[in-house]
């Protein structure tokens, strides 16, 4: 991604929240059940806290059982990044943003069709805007 943003660690800390920066920064994880977007139906779309860039659609938000907010799918096919996460004894695919590199959550292979994916997001690394009134009729 060529708009690729760049901060110090004292820089990303003073512009967060400490559950924010531990959550994107240090790869943290918020506990089930507690994140502002776990049980959220509302219709918009999910950016990213750290930068704003646009991750996912509450189209694609589905209940995954797992207490966190999950989507089949990101907004566009770049729109999330993905590496091998080796952590915890455990191998699992790292869910990034692009453009800031914040840690977002965790992508398992065990979510709806059509893509079989469920990208489990931590709340403290997503920002909610609602749909305007204009998209919310469709």
């Amino acid at each position: 991604m060529s708009d690729r943003i760049e901060k110090s660690d004292a820089e990303w800390r003073s512009e967060m929240s400490p559950e924010q920066y531990r959550i994107t920064r240090q790869k943290g994880t918020e506990r089930a059940f507690t994140g502002a977007y776990w049980d959220n139906h509302a219709r918009g779309t999910y950016l990213c806290a750290c930068c704003g860039l646009p991750l996912f659609s509450s189209e694609t938000k589905y209940e995954s059982g797992s207490e966190w907010p999950s989507f089949w799918a990101p907004i566009a096919p770049d729109a999330v990044a993905t590496v091998s996460d080796r952590s915890h004894f455990m191998q699992r695919t790292e869910a990034l943003c692009p453009r800031c590199a914040a840690h977002l959550g965790h992508v398992f292979d065990d979510g709806p069709r059509p893509t079989g994916l469920r990208f489990c997001m931590n709340s403290a690394s997503l920002r909610f805007e609602p749909a305007g009134d204009e998209e919310a009729s469709k």
